[in-house]
């Protein structure tokens, strides 16, 4: 069985409608190719989907959204930055994961020099997603930092 939208079809909606609609196609897509979505239950997991990330030369933010069973229901890169810096913002953040219905998400970006030890400023904006995420009620569940060395999980160190 095969889904056919004409770019035609999503000419007439807004962009966020277009976004939805998107989105509601992938989920079908995977629904009708019989594809479990992932479930990360520890943080190798999101280090294995996130493999991606470690050849860039930019940081990277990503988002993982999962469902209440920490299924991953959409990925989303919120930030492309420069050599060894990204900027993200909660309201990104959480604009997103509100728009893909998500129970928790977990975050992750890549460090282009090969080290994937934390910055200050990596546990800074982690603090303020986790803050965020408690006030609006969508718990950030890790931030995962991956590079070619390996990856550091800021909940496995204590950090979230």
């Amino acid at each position: 069985m095969e889904l056919v939208i004409r770019e035609a079809d999503l000419a007439d909606l807004t962009e966020q409608n277009r976004e939805q609609a998107e989105q509601l196609m992938k989920m079908l897509k995977r629904v009708m190719q019989n594809e479990t979505p992932h479930r990360i239950t520890r943080p190798l997991d999101v280090y294995r989907l996130s493999l991606d990330l470690v050849s860039v030369y930019q940081e990277h933010f990503v988002v993982y959204f999962l469902n209440t069973k920490n299924r991953v229901i959409g990925r989303q890169t919120l930030s492309i930055g420069s050599l060894n810096a990204s900027v993200v913002h909660p309201r990104e953040v959480f604009r997103a994961a509100i728009q893909q219905c998500s129970a928790s998400i977990i975050c992750v970006h890549n460090h282009p020099s090969g080290d994937p030890t934390p910055s200050p400023q990596d546990i800074e904006v982690t603090h303020k997603l986790v803050e965020a995420g408690r006030i609006i009620g969508i718990d950030v569940l890790d931030h995962v930092i991956v590079a070619r060395d390996g990856y550091v999980s800021l909940k496995e160190r204590g950090l979230i």
